[in-house]
């Protein structure tokens, strides 16, 4: 198998540049134990995995449609990213272009099971970045209150003194300046970026003007003095580059100028992507949509019958199936006997693969150290005795000892999470809306594994051992209730049209 490496640092107090350095080690020596042939790195430095502006992790995602990787190694789950949902969508786009996301110290193996078991790390990632959000946002505050810088690029025209306050550039202010009074005397975007690039003039950033960096430079606040931090504007804490009432002209114009915005399409997410089956052939059904009536209507459709015709697997609209098992997986799954299964199921996987990769790579050095040592004990023991032999014995019990070291801390730094951990996150479950599309995707991924659709019942299979059900539509009730009534009757509802449908 080839495989990438993925290392993310994040600014913070406790975070050191070295902290790439560690992750990258730890992932080559998970990479060589389970025999992984890296073939590239992507890394992003000072960086926050909260959202996806980082560009060796586009890039990454962009690489992965050229078939020249098959996984992506990362440290930990929260260096992938710390928001379930962006985990969650950037695995589906791996996925999709057949590469895995593997976790060099949170050993999280194949199986029903194994998906929870990640499902509650993403969570708990997400817990942490958030708490950790709060803390940094604060510090922030109080930074901003006084004047004072609270990260990010410094703006055009400002330079920052040692106590970390701005002050006005004289090189770059009268640029801004410039770009003020161009725009107000009637000037297009395209006309004052053509303007600057032929004076060689520069962003902040040390680059060319376009469209993207000129917008922001004309609506910042900073050039009148004013200070904007989470809603909060403060008087004279930055000095003045603009004139105020120029500053309002520009604003009125850029108003005026403004064209009203393309209204964006709908984008439709078929939930059911990937784990959907026909029950006739075993294909994959797929989302699909079509128009009537002045309507539009989503539905699935057998992948064989779609490309070859080669099936009679009657279509399924989208909502009904969707809900069906949004429903069957929360009045089933979501039960007190059923959750505390999950656990210990979870708990005994993790208790049968409680040694790392990295740990047993460790050991198994050790074991080969030890043997080096009692091979040349045994030749000393027999009269052989030389400088080479004896510095050969000081080097391994040397390596002995920092191998020694080495598995200590690797037993300490891996992730046991408690059986009351893992029963208080699914728990959580129990209080969604199951017609807010977040809460339906995320039981969807985190709990079904697989759905079959035949013309007569369903099968859904879920996360853990023995999990699966099956429904029979000759024992449901065959008259329409409303599009959201109770639970149980819009799964009778669903399951009826399923049989009768085109």
């Amino acid at each position: 198998m080839k495989a990438v490496i993925y290392a993310r640092y994040s600014p913070g107090p406790q975070q050191r540049e070295e902290s790439i350095e560690g992750q990258l080690r730890e992932c080559k020596e998970f990479a060589k134990a389970n025999e992984i042939t890296v073939v590239g790195e992507y890394i992003d430095r000072a960086l926050t995995g909260r959202n996806d502006n980082r560009a060796d992790f586009q890039k990454m995602i962009r690489d992965s449609e050229k078939k020249i990787f098959d996984a992506v190694i990362v440290w930990k789950v929260d260096r992938f990213g710390r928001s379930r949902e962006e985990i969650a969508i950037n695995k589906v786009k791996f996925r999709k272009n057949g590469v895995k996301v593997l976790y060099a110290k949170e050993h999280i193996p194949d199986g029903p099971e194994g998906i929870i078991l990640e499902s509650v790390l993403e969570g708990m990632a997400e817990y942490y970045s958030a708490n950790l959000s709060q803390n940094i946002k604060r510090g922030m505050k109080e930074n901003a209150l006084k004047g004072k810088i609270t990260g990010g690029n410094i703006a055009l025209g400002y330079k920052v003194n040692d106590d970390k306050t701005f002050e006005v550039d004289p090189d770059t202010a009268p640029i801004v300046i410039q770009i003020f009074q161009m725009y107000d005397e009637g000037h297009t975007i395209t006309e004052i970026i053509t303007h600057l690039n032929s004076k060689g003039y520069k962003t902040s950033r040390g680059v060319p003007f376009n469209k993207n960096s000129l917008r922001p430079i004309l609506t910042n606040v900073k050039y009148i003095g004013l200070y904007k931090y989470e809603g909060i504007y403060m008087q004279s804490t930055v000095p003045e580059i603009v004139d105020k009432d120029l500053f309002e002209r520009v604003q009125v114009k850029m108003v005026k100028n403004k064209k009203a915005p393309a209204r964006a399409k709908a984008k439709i997410e078929y939930l059911l992507t990937t784990k959907l089956f026909c029950g006739h052939c075993g294909s994959n059904m797929v989302g699909e949509s079509g128009s009537g009536r002045n309507q539009k209507y989503y539905y699935y459709i057998c992948t064989k019958k779609k490309r070859e015709k080669a099936c009679d697997k009657k279509t399924v609209k989208k909502d009904w199936i969707e809900d069906l098992v949004i429903n069957e997986t929360v009045n089933r799954v979501l039960q007190d006997d059923i959750i505390e299964l999950i656990a210990d199921n979870v708990i005994k996987i993790q208790e049968s693969d409680k040694e790392s990769s990295s740990l047993k790579y460790l050991q198994g050095n050790l074991k080969e150290t030890d043997k080096g040592i009692k091979n040349i004990m045994k030749a000393i023991e027999q009269g052989v005795i030389s400088d080479a032999l004896t510095n050969r014995l000081m080097e391994l019990e040397g390596q002995k000892a920092e191998i020694e070291i080495n598995i200590d801390q690797e037993k300490i730094s891996n992730v046991i999470l408690t059986k009351e951990q893992i029963i208080f996150w699914l728990e959580q479950f129990k209080n969604g809306d199951v017609n807010d599309l977040e809460y339906r995707k995320r039981i969807i991924d985190v709990f079904v594994n697989a759905v079959f659709l035949q013309d007569d019942k369903v099968i859904i299979t879920y996360n853990y051992t023995n999990g699966t059900k099956t429904i029979n539509v000759s024992d449901l009730t065959v008259s329409p209730p409303p599009k959201y009534a109770s639970s149980l009757k819009a799964r009778e509802h669903i399951l009826v049209e399923i049989s009768g449908g085109s």
